[in-house]
Protein backbone atom coordinates (compact mmCIF):
# COMPACT_ATOMS: atom_id res chain seq x y z
CA UNK A 1 0.00 0.00 0.00
CA UNK A 2 2.53 2.43 0.94
CA UNK A 3 4.52 1.62 -1.99
CA UNK A 4 1.75 1.95 -4.29
CA UNK A 5 0.59 5.47 -2.83
CA UNK A 6 3.99 7.27 -1.68
CA UNK A 7 6.35 5.92 -4.07
CA UNK A 8 4.40 7.85 -7.15
CA UNK A 9 5.09 11.37 -5.13
CA UNK A 10 8.82 10.58 -5.08
CA UNK A 11 9.63 13.04 -8.05
CA UNK A 12 8.44 15.64 -6.12
CA UNK A 13 9.77 14.08 -2.44
CA UNK A 14 12.66 12.33 -3.28
CA UNK A 15 13.10 10.28 0.43
CA UNK A 16 10.06 8.59 -1.37
CA UNK A 17 12.00 7.03 -3.27
CA UNK A 18 13.12 4.70 -0.07
CA UNK A 19 9.64 2.83 -0.67
CA UNK A 20 10.84 1.41 -3.97
CA UNK A 21 13.91 -0.53 -2.39
CA UNK A 22 12.83 -4.26 -1.25
CA UNK A 23 15.31 -3.85 1.26
CA UNK A 24 13.90 -1.22 3.05
CA UNK A 25 10.35 -2.29 2.89
CA UNK A 26 11.21 -5.50 4.21
CA UNK A 27 13.01 -4.32 7.04
CA UNK A 28 10.68 -2.11 7.84
CA UNK A 29 7.89 -4.58 7.39
CA UNK A 30 9.29 -6.97 9.41
CA UNK A 31 9.55 -3.85 12.50
CA UNK A 32 5.63 -3.04 11.96
CA UNK A 33 4.95 -7.31 12.01
CA UNK A 34 6.87 -7.33 15.21
CA UNK A 35 5.58 -4.22 17.03
CA UNK A 36 1.69 -5.14 15.78
CA UNK A 37 2.75 -8.36 17.92
CA UNK A 38 4.60 -7.27 20.44
CA UNK A 39 1.82 -4.42 21.54
CA UNK A 40 -1.30 -6.25 20.94
CA UNK A 41 -0.09 -9.54 22.50
CA UNK A 42 -1.80 -8.20 26.31
CA UNK A 43 -4.49 -7.48 24.72
CA UNK A 44 -4.84 -10.74 23.10
CA UNK A 45 -3.76 -12.74 25.91
CA UNK A 46 -5.99 -11.21 28.41
CA UNK A 47 -9.19 -11.53 26.01
CA UNK A 48 -8.43 -15.08 25.22
CA UNK A 49 -8.38 -15.77 28.93
CA UNK A 50 -11.34 -14.02 29.44
CA UNK A 51 -13.13 -16.26 26.84
CA UNK A 52 -11.48 -18.91 28.61
CA UNK A 53 -9.80 -20.28 25.27
CA UNK A 54 -7.33 -22.01 26.78
CA UNK A 55 -4.93 -25.16 25.59
CA UNK A 56 -6.06 -28.56 27.05
CA UNK A 57 -3.12 -30.68 27.72
CA UNK A 58 -4.30 -34.75 27.32
CA UNK A 59 -3.54 -36.91 30.17
CA UNK A 60 -0.70 -39.11 28.27
CA UNK A 61 1.91 -36.65 27.60
CA UNK A 62 4.71 -35.57 30.07
CA UNK A 63 3.46 -35.04 33.43
CA UNK A 64 5.14 -31.77 33.05
CA UNK A 65 2.97 -30.46 30.42
CA UNK A 66 -0.04 -30.54 33.04
CA UNK A 67 1.12 -26.93 34.75
CA UNK A 68 0.26 -25.69 30.72
CA UNK A 69 -3.35 -26.29 31.18
CA UNK A 70 -5.60 -23.10 30.44
CA UNK A 71 -3.00 -21.28 29.20
CA UNK A 72 -4.92 -18.84 26.15
CA UNK A 73 -4.39 -20.89 22.40
CA UNK A 74 -5.93 -19.72 19.24
CA UNK A 75 -2.49 -17.04 19.46
CA UNK A 76 -1.49 -17.58 15.67
CA UNK A 77 -5.16 -14.61 14.96
CA UNK A 78 -2.36 -12.21 16.54
CA UNK A 79 0.24 -14.12 14.28
CA UNK A 80 -1.89 -13.71 10.88
CA UNK A 81 -3.36 -10.20 11.74
CA UNK A 82 0.37 -8.95 11.95
CA UNK A 83 1.37 -10.90 8.92
CA UNK A 84 -1.80 -9.83 6.80
CA UNK A 85 -1.56 -5.94 7.91
CA UNK A 86 2.07 -5.44 7.30
CA UNK A 87 1.89 -7.71 4.42
CA UNK A 88 -0.96 -4.87 2.96
CA UNK A 89 1.33 -1.70 4.25
CA UNK A 90 4.43 -2.60 2.98
CA UNK A 91 4.45 -5.15 0.18
CA UNK A 92 3.37 -4.61 -3.62
CA UNK A 93 0.07 -5.18 -4.30
CA UNK A 94 0.27 -5.27 -7.68
CA UNK A 95 2.86 -8.23 -7.51
CA UNK A 96 1.00 -11.35 -8.59
CA UNK A 97 2.95 -13.47 -5.78
CA UNK A 98 2.32 -11.00 -2.65
CA UNK A 99 -1.44 -11.51 -3.37
CA UNK A 100 -1.00 -15.82 -3.82
CA UNK A 101 0.89 -15.71 -0.30
CA UNK A 102 -1.62 -13.36 1.32
CA UNK A 103 -4.44 -15.65 -0.21
CA UNK A 104 -2.39 -19.11 1.12
CA UNK A 105 -2.57 -17.20 4.64
CA UNK A 106 -6.03 -16.58 4.70
CA UNK A 107 -7.25 -19.90 2.94
CA UNK A 108 -5.44 -21.98 5.25
CA UNK A 109 -5.92 -19.54 8.56
CA UNK A 110 -9.85 -20.18 7.60
CA UNK A 111 -8.73 -24.23 8.32
CA UNK A 112 -6.95 -23.16 11.55
CA UNK A 113 -9.49 -21.17 12.97
CA UNK A 114 -11.87 -23.19 12.20
CA UNK A 115 -10.53 -25.97 14.25
CA UNK A 116 -9.56 -23.92 16.67
CA UNK A 117 -13.20 -22.81 17.17
CA UNK A 118 -14.76 -26.21 17.06
CA UNK A 119 -12.78 -27.15 19.57
CA UNK A 120 -12.48 -24.53 21.93
CA UNK A 121 -15.53 -22.73 21.40
CA UNK A 122 -17.66 -25.25 20.74
CA UNK A 123 -15.64 -27.86 22.91
CA UNK A 124 -15.45 -30.81 20.31
CA UNK A 125 -12.60 -32.25 21.88
CA UNK A 126 -11.06 -33.21 18.26
CA UNK A 127 -11.78 -30.01 16.39
CA UNK A 128 -12.04 -30.64 12.93
CA UNK A 129 -11.99 -34.13 11.75
CA UNK A 130 -8.32 -35.47 10.50
CA UNK A 131 -9.78 -36.33 6.88
CA UNK A 132 -12.03 -32.65 6.67
CA UNK A 133 -9.04 -30.87 7.79
CA UNK A 134 -6.74 -32.97 5.32
CA UNK A 135 -9.64 -32.61 2.19
CA UNK A 136 -9.75 -29.04 2.84
CA UNK A 137 -5.83 -28.48 2.60
CA UNK A 138 -5.44 -30.38 -0.47
CA UNK A 139 -8.36 -28.53 -2.26
CA UNK A 140 -6.72 -25.03 -1.13
CA UNK A 141 -3.72 -25.65 -2.00
CA UNK A 142 -4.48 -27.64 -5.65
CA UNK A 143 -6.39 -23.39 -5.85
CA UNK A 144 -2.90 -21.82 -4.65
CA UNK A 145 -0.79 -23.80 -7.01
CA UNK A 146 -2.68 -23.64 -10.17
CA UNK A 147 -2.53 -19.83 -9.38
CA UNK A 148 1.18 -20.15 -9.54
CA UNK A 149 1.65 -22.28 -12.33
CA UNK A 150 -0.33 -20.03 -14.34
CA UNK A 151 1.28 -16.99 -13.42
CA UNK A 152 3.57 -15.20 -16.63
CA UNK A 153 6.87 -15.40 -15.48
CA UNK A 154 6.71 -19.29 -13.86
CA UNK A 155 8.02 -22.27 -15.17
CA UNK A 156 7.41 -25.77 -14.31
CA UNK A 157 11.02 -27.07 -14.03
CA UNK A 158 12.35 -28.19 -10.34
CA UNK A 159 15.51 -27.00 -8.80
CA UNK A 160 17.99 -30.02 -7.44
CA UNK A 161 20.15 -28.94 -4.90
CA UNK A 162 23.91 -28.78 -5.59
CA UNK A 163 23.14 -29.76 -9.28
CA UNK A 164 23.02 -26.45 -11.95
CA UNK A 165 22.31 -28.65 -14.93
CA UNK A 166 19.97 -30.89 -14.01
CA UNK A 167 15.92 -29.30 -14.01
CA UNK A 168 13.23 -31.40 -14.76
CA UNK A 169 10.44 -29.89 -16.27
CA UNK A 170 7.33 -31.44 -14.65
CA UNK A 171 4.81 -29.52 -17.12
CA UNK A 172 1.26 -29.60 -16.11
CA UNK A 173 2.55 -32.33 -12.92
CA UNK A 174 3.66 -29.15 -11.27
CA UNK A 175 0.69 -28.18 -9.88
CA UNK A 176 -0.11 -31.59 -7.86
CA UNK A 177 3.98 -31.89 -6.85
CA UNK A 178 3.10 -27.99 -5.30
CA UNK A 179 0.15 -29.50 -4.00
CA UNK A 180 1.93 -31.97 -2.30
CA UNK A 181 4.83 -29.46 -1.12
CA UNK A 182 2.56 -27.26 0.55
CA UNK A 183 0.14 -29.83 2.08
CA UNK A 184 2.91 -30.95 3.85
CA UNK A 185 4.87 -28.08 4.88
CA UNK A 186 1.56 -26.98 6.45
CA UNK A 187 0.67 -30.27 8.42
CA UNK A 188 5.03 -30.75 9.36
CA UNK A 189 5.07 -27.26 11.06
CA UNK A 190 1.47 -28.14 13.32
CA UNK A 191 3.08 -31.01 14.48
CA UNK A 192 6.11 -29.59 15.44
CA UNK A 193 4.32 -26.77 17.77
CA UNK A 194 4.41 -28.49 20.90
CA UNK A 195 6.22 -26.87 22.77
CA UNK A 196 6.86 -22.86 23.93
CA UNK A 197 8.61 -21.57 21.24
CA UNK A 198 9.54 -24.62 19.38
CA UNK A 199 7.48 -24.15 15.72
CA UNK A 200 7.86 -20.24 15.92
CA UNK A 201 11.92 -20.21 16.05
CA UNK A 202 12.92 -22.66 13.79
CA UNK A 203 10.02 -20.76 11.39
CA UNK A 204 11.46 -17.79 11.92
CA UNK A 205 14.97 -18.92 10.76
CA UNK A 206 13.22 -20.43 7.52
CA UNK A 207 11.85 -17.23 6.69
CA UNK A 208 14.97 -15.46 7.09
CA UNK A 209 16.76 -18.09 4.66
CA UNK A 210 13.70 -17.58 2.15
CA UNK A 211 14.24 -13.67 2.28
CA UNK A 212 17.41 -14.48 0.77
CA UNK A 213 16.54 -17.04 -1.44
CA UNK A 214 13.58 -14.85 -3.19
CA UNK A 215 15.88 -11.34 -2.85
CA UNK A 216 18.32 -13.36 -4.82
CA UNK A 217 16.17 -14.87 -7.34
CA UNK A 218 14.52 -11.58 -8.09
CA UNK A 219 17.74 -9.74 -8.58
CA UNK A 220 18.86 -9.88 -12.18
CA UNK A 221 22.82 -9.79 -11.60
CA UNK A 222 22.67 -12.09 -8.63
CA UNK A 223 21.04 -14.84 -9.90
CA UNK A 224 22.91 -15.14 -13.24
CA UNK A 225 25.80 -14.77 -10.57
CA UNK A 226 24.80 -17.30 -8.97
CA UNK A 227 22.84 -19.68 -11.28
CA UNK A 228 19.82 -19.59 -9.58
CA UNK A 229 16.62 -19.55 -12.17
CA UNK A 230 15.80 -15.29 -12.25
CA UNK A 231 12.06 -14.75 -11.40
CA UNK A 232 11.39 -11.04 -11.35
CA UNK A 233 8.46 -10.93 -9.47
CA UNK A 234 9.72 -13.28 -7.05
CA UNK A 235 11.77 -10.40 -5.30
CA UNK A 236 9.24 -8.89 -3.71
CA UNK A 237 8.46 -12.08 -1.74
CA UNK A 238 10.97 -11.52 0.27
CA UNK A 239 9.91 -8.73 2.04
CA UNK A 240 7.06 -11.12 2.94
CA UNK A 241 9.31 -13.05 4.46
CA UNK A 242 10.64 -10.04 6.43
CA UNK A 243 6.94 -9.98 7.41
CA UNK A 244 7.17 -13.73 9.14
CA UNK A 245 10.11 -13.27 10.89
CA UNK A 246 9.52 -10.02 12.36
CA UNK A 247 5.77 -11.27 13.29
CA UNK A 248 7.21 -14.98 14.72
CA UNK A 249 9.45 -12.47 16.64
CA UNK A 250 6.93 -10.19 18.08
CA UNK A 251 4.93 -13.78 18.98
CA UNK A 252 8.15 -15.32 20.28
CA UNK A 253 7.91 -12.65 23.19
CA UNK A 254 5.03 -14.37 24.52
CA UNK A 255 5.55 -18.03 23.38
CA UNK A 256 8.88 -18.68 24.65
CA UNK A 257 9.28 -20.99 27.93
CA UNK A 258 7.17 -20.56 30.07
CA UNK A 259 4.73 -19.51 27.18
CA UNK A 260 1.89 -16.89 27.87
CA UNK A 261 0.11 -18.11 24.88
CA UNK A 262 0.01 -20.53 22.17
CA UNK A 263 -0.63 -20.36 18.42
CA UNK A 264 -3.09 -22.91 17.94
CA UNK A 265 -3.20 -24.67 14.55
CA UNK A 266 -4.99 -21.23 13.68
CA UNK A 267 -0.97 -20.40 13.41
CA UNK A 268 0.71 -23.78 12.76
CA UNK A 269 -1.25 -24.44 9.58
CA UNK A 270 -1.49 -21.32 7.53
CA UNK A 271 2.40 -20.37 8.89
CA UNK A 272 2.67 -23.90 7.23
CA UNK A 273 1.03 -23.66 4.32
CA UNK A 274 2.98 -20.26 3.55
CA UNK A 275 6.06 -21.28 3.57
CA UNK A 276 5.42 -24.29 1.20
CA UNK A 277 4.14 -21.51 -1.10
CA UNK A 278 7.40 -19.45 -0.71
CA UNK A 279 9.16 -22.58 -1.24
CA UNK A 280 7.33 -23.26 -5.10
CA UNK A 281 7.81 -19.48 -6.02
CA UNK A 282 10.96 -18.99 -5.34
CA UNK A 283 11.90 -22.51 -7.19
CA UNK A 284 13.45 -23.91 -3.60
CA UNK A 285 10.65 -26.65 -3.20
CA UNK A 286 12.96 -29.46 -3.10
CA UNK A 287 15.67 -27.56 -1.07
CA UNK A 288 12.59 -26.87 1.74
CA UNK A 289 13.58 -30.43 2.98
CA UNK A 290 17.22 -28.90 4.63
CA UNK A 291 15.95 -25.67 5.33
CA UNK A 292 12.79 -26.65 7.38
CA UNK A 293 14.72 -29.87 8.03
CA UNK A 294 13.53 -29.69 11.76
CA UNK A 295 10.03 -29.81 10.59
CA UNK A 296 10.40 -32.84 8.28
CA UNK A 297 11.94 -34.67 11.27
CA UNK A 298 8.58 -34.16 13.62
CA UNK A 299 6.13 -35.36 10.46
CA UNK A 300 8.49 -38.56 9.85
CA UNK A 301 8.51 -39.35 13.47
CA UNK A 302 4.87 -39.54 13.65
CA UNK A 303 4.94 -41.39 10.41
CA UNK A 304 7.47 -43.61 11.27
CA UNK A 305 5.73 -44.17 14.88
CA UNK A 306 2.38 -44.94 13.33
CA UNK A 307 3.16 -47.01 10.88
CA UNK A 308 5.23 -49.24 13.33
CA UNK A 309 2.57 -49.12 16.02
CA UNK A 310 0.05 -50.56 13.17
CA UNK A 311 2.68 -53.26 11.76
CA UNK A 312 3.94 -54.12 15.11
CA UNK A 313 0.49 -54.50 16.51
CA UNK A 314 1.19 -52.23 19.33
CA UNK A 315 5.10 -51.83 19.75
CA UNK A 316 6.54 -48.27 19.40
CA UNK A 317 9.79 -46.55 18.09
CA UNK A 318 10.00 -43.89 19.92
CA UNK A 319 9.01 -42.97 23.74
CA UNK A 320 5.88 -40.76 22.04
CA UNK A 321 5.56 -38.86 18.96
CA UNK A 322 6.52 -35.84 17.78
CA UNK A 323 9.99 -36.45 18.24
CA UNK A 324 10.19 -33.35 20.92
CA UNK A 325 8.17 -35.46 23.45
CA UNK A 326 10.32 -38.35 22.91
CA UNK A 327 13.30 -36.82 24.55
CA UNK A 328 11.33 -35.14 27.00
CA UNK A 329 10.30 -38.66 28.05
CA UNK A 330 14.18 -39.31 28.14
CA UNK A 331 14.44 -36.67 30.68
CA UNK A 332 15.45 -33.52 28.76
CA UNK A 333 14.34 -30.59 30.39
CA UNK A 334 11.62 -28.77 27.79
CA UNK A 335 14.48 -25.65 27.53
CA UNK A 336 16.69 -27.70 26.61
CA UNK A 337 14.69 -30.02 23.84
CA UNK A 338 13.65 -26.22 22.34
CA UNK A 339 17.12 -24.54 22.57
CA UNK A 340 19.03 -27.78 20.59
CA UNK A 341 16.12 -27.83 17.97
CA UNK A 342 16.96 -24.44 17.28
CA UNK A 343 20.47 -25.39 16.64
CA UNK A 344 19.53 -27.29 14.70
CA UNK A 345 16.93 -25.42 12.71
CA UNK A 346 19.64 -22.91 12.19
CA UNK A 347 23.04 -25.07 11.05
CA UNK A 348 20.51 -26.72 8.46
CA UNK A 349 19.67 -23.15 7.03
CA UNK A 350 23.32 -22.51 6.84
CA UNK A 351 23.70 -25.49 4.87
CA UNK A 352 20.81 -24.51 2.50
CA UNK A 353 22.26 -21.13 2.03
CA UNK A 354 25.44 -22.93 1.02
CA UNK A 355 23.60 -24.59 -2.02
CA UNK A 356 23.50 -20.43 -3.62
CA UNK A 357 27.46 -21.10 -3.86
CA UNK A 358 27.68 -24.90 -4.20
CA UNK A 359 26.31 -25.91 -7.42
Amino acid sequence: MFYEFLYPFHVDFTFLNLFRYITFRTIYGGLTAFFICFLFGPFAIRKLTQLQIGQNIQSDGPKSHLVKQGTPTMGGLLILFSIFMSGIAWGNLSNHYVNIVLLTLLLFGAIGFVDDYLKQIRKRNMGFTAKGKFVFQILFALIISYLIYKCPDFDSTLTIPFLKNISPDLGLFYIPFATLVIVGTSNAVNLTDGLDGLAIGPYIVAGVTYMFFAYVAGHTQIADYLHVRHIAAAGEISVICGILAGAGLGFLWFNAHPAQIFMGDSGSIPLGGVLGTIAVITKQEILLLVVGGLFVIEALSVIIQVSYFKLSKGKRVFRMAPLHHHFELKGWHESKVIVRFWIISITLALISLSTLKIR
